[in-house]
């Protein structure tokens, strides 16, 4: 049986997949708060959620019964100081286990952009300070948000010392001994929106979401905000995927674990607009590696669509066989044959922005 965890505006909702499909099951937990992130932990089965209660600020929970019961933690906190400015926490925006070798300990980005670690499945967090003294953050500057913030956090599986991650905007970051230092990476993104003889600095890239195929962490997929564009070395340099029909714009992708040359995404117009291309909704898929494009709708609706796909509303599964999507207008679908095909399991959800499969 699989389950599909998603994270809405008003709460964390639940549906399993039986020999009868998709259902709901029970009622929502955190009902009304805004659900921010999910993560369903693979190496223990502890179930971490991010809120944001906007004046009340983010809260962060625990579960180590699927659900069942919930323990609040700690949310990370930026270093005092008495300044006007001083940096506070706006948004939990990633959650990421810290490898396989490395029970209990967590990696966590933030809005605006902290890179957090844990060692006690989120009982305690530090700030990750070589980062965040970097003087190249100064120069970070919000997307959709009036702050930057880490979305995208990629922990190689061989590896857990070398992490990559991705700044809305700032670029991309990676670390090769735990968070000791970093190193920009990036290279061959474009951002069009940037002055001339600016356009491919690394640091001004606004990377929508990064992602890797579970089979080989060097080869990422980036959804930029002026494009789709492929890694072959773990983040370091990029190149573009061009001709994509019916957009390259968006926010979500999503890697098959097991082929490293096949991905998913969800186009829109992008800026002024931010809704499907010609009112109907779809996913875009490549096989070969960002060279060539399937436009694939059966399921979706083709009228009168409005729906925008946030960052982490898009995932595969660890077989690549299951999808789910999700929408700002609170529609949820479901594929079971690797995007071939779409259901909808629901037209009534509150906003989702974010997805989760059980491992």
């Amino acid at each position: 049986m699989a389950t599909l965890w998603v994270g809405s505006r008003k709460g964390l909702f639940r549906f399993d997949r039986a020999a009868a499909g998709w259902q709901q099951v029970g009622k929502p937990a955190f009902l009304a708060a805004p659900v921010t992130f999910v993560l369903d932990d693979p190496r223990d089965g502890a179930l971490y959620v991010a809120l944001s209660h906007g004046h009340f600020g983010c809260k962060l929970h625990r579960s180590d019964d699927r659900g069942a019961t919930w323990v609040e933690l700690p949310t990370p906190a930026f270093p005092k100081s008495d300044a006007p400015d001083a940096p506070a926490l706006e948004l939990i925006w990633s959650i990421v286990p810290a490898g396989a070798d490395r029970p209990g300990a967590l990696w966590l980005g933030t809005i605006p952009g902290g890179l957090f670690s844990s060692t006690d499945r989120g009982e305690s967090w530090v700030l990750c300070s070589s980062l965040w003294n970097r003087p190249e953050r100064s120069r970070w500057v919000g997307g959709g948000y009036d702050h930057a913030g880490i979305h995208s956090i990629l922990v190689d599986p061989c590896d857990s010392a070398h992490v990559t991650l991705a700044v809305s905007t700032g670029g991309v970051w990676i670390t090769e001994d735990g968070g000791d230092s970093w190193v920009l990476g990036g290279h061959g993104l474009r951002a069009d929106y940037m002055p001339p003889g600016q356009q491919h600095a690394p640091l001004f890239q606004d990377v929508h979401l990064l992602t890797a195929p579970a089979c080989d962490p060097d080869r990422m997929w980036c959804q930029h905000h002026c494009g789709i564009f492929v890694s072959d070395d773990g983040g370091m340099t990029f190149r573009e995927s061009l001709d994509v029909a019916p957009s390259a714009f968006g926010f979500a992708v999503a890697a098959h674990p097991q082929n490293r040359d096949r991905a998913w995404f969800a186009p829109a117009v992008k800026d002024e607009c931010r809704v499907p291309v010609d009112a109907k909704l779809v996913v875009t898929e490549t096989q070969d590696g960002g060279k060539r494009f399937t436009t694939r709708r059966n399921g979706l609706p083709q009228t009168e669509a409005y729906d925008l796909i946030y960052r982490h509303a898009l995932v595969v599964d660890s077989s690549g066989a299951h999808l789910a999507l999700g929408s700002t207008t609170g529609n949820l679908w479901a594929s079971d044959d690797s995007g071939e095909s779409w259901q909808q399991l629901s037209a009534t959800l509150p906003p989702i922005a974010a997805l989760a499969f059980a491992p």
